[in-house]
C-alpha cells in the first residue's frame, strides 16, 4: 500500500522584488562654473603670494627726522627689507649715493620709506624770489642755529656818518633756505630767499656791513 507524504517545508517560489533604479543627480552648470572660478582664484592668490615674496628688496627709509630744506646725510637714512611695495616707489638702497646731498622738499619723518618726490636739488624759493648769501659774524646770528624755513627781518643799521634817528631804518622780510658755519672761522653764511625788488638794496647794505638780522618766526 503506498502512502503519499507531504514535505513539511515545501519550497515555494517567493516573489522577487524589482531592482531599485538610482537616479543620477544632474550637475547644475552654475555650480560647475562656480567651482572652476574658485579654483582659478586660488591659483591667482598663490601666484600673487609668490610674486610678493620674490619682490622683496632693500630700500631706503628715514632714520632721523630731516627738516624741510635740510640736506640729507647718509646717517639720516637706513636700509630696510620691504616685500612687495607696489605703488610706493621707494628709493632702492643702492641709490644711497644719489640722494645724499639733496634737500628735503618735505619734512621727512623717521620710520617712513624715502621716495624721490620728497627730495629736490632746487633752492627753496617762492615765486618772485631770489636767493642771497649773507655772511654774518656769530654774534650777529639771531639764534643758536638758523634752520630752513625760519622767517627773518633784515634791518638796515645807520652808517658811521649817520647821526639821524634809527626809526628811519629800512626793513626787508626774508626766509632762511640754509645756514652753514665756516670751518675755523667765526662766521656763518646764511642763505636767504627774498623778493627780487629787495635784492639790490640788501646787497648794497651788506657790502657796507649795515645789516642786522632779526628772527621773527622759527620754522
Amino acid at each position: 500500500m503506498s502512502v503519499a507524504t507531504r514535505d513539511a517545508n515545501p519550497s515555494v517560489d517567493a516573489p522577487v522584488a524589482p531592482p531599485r533604479v538610482v537616479r543620477q543627480r544632474r550637475v547644475r552648470p552654475g555650480l560647475l562654473g562656480l567651482a572652476v572660478l574658485l579654483i582659478a582664484l586660488g591659483g591667482l592668490g598663490s601666484a600673487f603670494a609668490v610674486t610678493s615674496v620674490r619682490a622683496t628688496g632693500s630700500y631706503l627709509a628715514v632714520a632721523h627726522a630731516v627738516e624741510v630744506g635740510s640736506v640729507v646725510r647718509a646717517d639720516d637714512l637706513v636700509s630696510v627689507q620691504v616685500a612687495g611695495g607696489q605703488g610706493l616707489a621707494p628709493v632702492p638702497a643702492g641709490r644711497l649715493a644719489d640722494v645724499v646731498g639733496m634737500r628735503a622738499a618735505v619734512a621727512l619723518a623717521p620710520g617712513t620709506l624715502l621716495t624721490m618726490a620728497q627730495l629736490t636739488n632746487d633752492p627753496l624759493l617762492g615765486p618772485g624770489q631770489q636767493q642771497l648769501a649773507l655772511g654774518l659774524r656769530a654774534a650777529q646770528v639771531p639764534a643758536p642755529k638758523l634752520r630752513p624755513g625760519d622767517e627773518v627781518l633784515l634791518v638796515s643799521t645807520p652808517s658811521n656818518d649817520d647821526s639821524g634817528p634809527a626809526s628811519g631804518a629800512t626793513r626787508f622780510t626774508a626766509t632762511v633756505t640754509d645756514a652753514v658755519s665756516t670751518d675755523g672761522r667765526d662766521e656763518v653764511v646764511v642763505y636767504l630767499a627774498l623778493a627780487v625788488r629787495d635784492v639790490p638794496a640788501v646787497v648794497a647794505l651788506a657790502a657796507q656791513d649795515r645789516i642786522a638780522v632779526v628772527l621773527t618766526r622759527a620754522a
